[in-house]
């Protein structure tokens, strides 16, 4: 059975562990759609065409996966794209309330549309885009825990460089 699946989320940038879920998530569906959020009140470091790029170029080896955008609520989004599942990751206990209470939500008012949870590989368990561009931004090093084409734009956009 074909079941079409969307990964929803603002990756800001996208990290090494939303590719895990990602991965994971394309050998589980026959088709993932990596769904980037358009809230410009979160007031993000790279553009939503910016956010495309990287992860269709980290993405790019994995041919039922692929990148768009959306506004407004994700169920809507989730019927259009003809999908059954939602991913979701789940690092910590305190990712698991919020995420609850969004799947109760979603079930509200799409019942059809499953929210599937998966974990982080464990070396991803602690990461997070804010905790990246943080790290990133007092010097921190962040090799392995983003896409080095991610890594490339943050030191661009950051230091003004591409090394």
């Amino acid at each position: 059975m074909a079941v079409t699946a969307i990964y929803p989320g603002t990756f800001d940038p996208p990290t090494n562990g939303h590719l895990d879920l990602i991965t994971r998530g394309s050998r589980i569906f026959s088709h993932l759609t990596v769904a980037i959020l358009i809230n410009p009140v979160k007031n993000p470091l790279f553009t939503v065409e910016e956010r495309v790029e990287m992860l269709a170029e980290a993405t790019a080896p994995l041919h039922n996966v692929s990148v768009a955008t959306f506004d407004g609520l994700m169920v809507d989004f989730a019927r259009r794209q003809g999908a059954a599942a939602v991913l979701r990751g789940i690092r910590a206990i305190s990712d698991y309330e919020h995420e609850f209470q969004m799947a109760l939500m979603n079930r509200r008012l799409a019942p059809e549309i499953e929210t599937v949870f998966l974990q982080p590989a464990g070396r991803y368990s602690f990461v997070s885009s804010r905790m990246v561009k943080e790290v990133f931004s007092f010097g921190g090093e962040i090799s392995g825990l983003v896409p080095p084409n991610v890594l490339k734009r943050l030191r661009q956009r950051i230091n003004g460089s591409g090394v």
